[in-house]
């Protein structure tokens, strides 16, 4: 058992932006399980107003805001512009197919999130810079290392 909320023992590994990113990133994930099936638990927790690196979710996903607020922004590959936005507050489930291309911010005061990934294949994500081409891929090998 674990208690996410209040666990020094959690092994935080942060993210943040460089200059070649015109966004604030800067967040981190826990890992918490990581199986060779391709099922990942992993804990996120963004910085307020801060993002992560754009990306495609390569995975079923599963997540469940545990505090703050995450902002999802939905972009349309081929001409780079925003088609939707919503906040997801604090209890707020959603389940994703493979394929889910957008951004994700931490609200007023961040977010903490806890997902849920299912990756047969292995893969997990595809970060991407803003004209779509991928400059890295997560995978389930690279976390069980």
């Amino acid at each position: 058992m674990i208690n996410l909320f209040e666990n020094e023992n959690l092994n935080w590994k942060r993210f943040q932006g460089g200059e070649e990113f015109d966004y604030p990133i800067d967040y981190s994930s826990a890992l918490l399980n990581a199986n060779k099936d391709g099922h990942v638990d992993i804990l996120y927790r963004w910085e307020p107003h801060c993002y992560c690196h754009f990306h495609r979710h390569t995975a079923e996903v599963s997540s469940l805001i545990l505090d703050g607020e995450l902002h999802v922004i939905d972009i349309d590959l081929d001409s780079g512009k925003e088609i939707g936005s919503r906040v997801r507050s604090k209890g707020d489930y959603a389940h994703k197919e493979p394929g889910d291309i957008h951004m994700e911010k931490g609200g007023p005061n961040g977010a903490l999130v806890l997902f849920n990934l299912y990756a047969p294949d292995g893969l997990l994500a595809e970060s991407l810079n803003m004209d779509g081409t991928i400059f890295k891929k997560a995978t389930v090998d690279q976390l069980l290392k």
